[in-house]
């Protein structure tokens, strides 16, 4: 991979990990109702799962996804219904200071294990593989491009955590975060349209 590849495989990483989707809605979300120290296992999740998820479609999983119709589809409407169930749990938050502590920000591996439905995240890691490998040192360029996503992602989805943060104290107010929230579930909900135009 040149140097020129591998800068536009940066900038594309750049802009498709902090351009709005559902990792971001969510991380938003979680930055207003949990803060943001307790949203970071969710960051780290979305990272590093990414990365993990693009370096098997690296390894021909994309390939075969996308050739096998059934697969495809049983992603989209895995990925669909946990959207939808993400979506109402978004919705039906409770205030910023929960009493009962029962409200638990996306673990880790529930962040890492959701890029595995996330049709944004499968966009991405398939443009990506398909755009920025060669057949002379394959495995070397999945390898960059998995690193680059890797390493970019982490501050950009932080952005979208940090901006959650910042609201908290605006969105203390009961009413105003029950709208917060309901907007970021009808967002999680309108996310979920490119899947279903294709």
């Amino acid at each position: 991979m040149t140097l020129t590849i591998f800068l536009a495989l940066c900038v594309f990483s750049l802009v498709s990990s902090v351009t709005p989707g559902p990792n971001n809605v969510m991380l938003f979300a979680s930055g207003v109702n949990f803060g943001f120290t307790r949203t970071i296992p969710h960051m780290l999740g979305i990272s590093i799962g990414f990365g993990v998820m693009l370096a098997a479609v690296g390894a021909g999983i994309g390939a075969l996804v996308t050739q096998v119709p059934s697969m495809l589809l049983a992603i989209k409407v895995i990925g669909g219904i946990y959207m939808l169930w993400l979506a109402w749990k978004i919705a039906n938050s409770g205030p910023v200071e929960q009493a009962d502590g029962t409200a638990k920000p996306m673990t880790f591996m529930q962040a890492a294990l959701f890029q595995w439905v996330n049709p944004k995240a499968w966009m991405m890691g398939t443009f990506a593989m398909a755009t920025y490998t060669t057949i002379g040192n394959y495995w070397v360029n999945v390898a960059l491009i998995c690193l680059a996503f890797t390493i970019i992602n982490l501050p950009c989805v932080a952005v979208w955590a940090g901006f959650g943060q910042a609201l908290r104290e605006i969105l203390k107010d009961p009413l105003w975060l029950r709208i917060f929230n309901i907007t970021m579930a009808l967002a999680l909900v309108v996310s979920l349209w490119p899947m279903l135009a294709v």
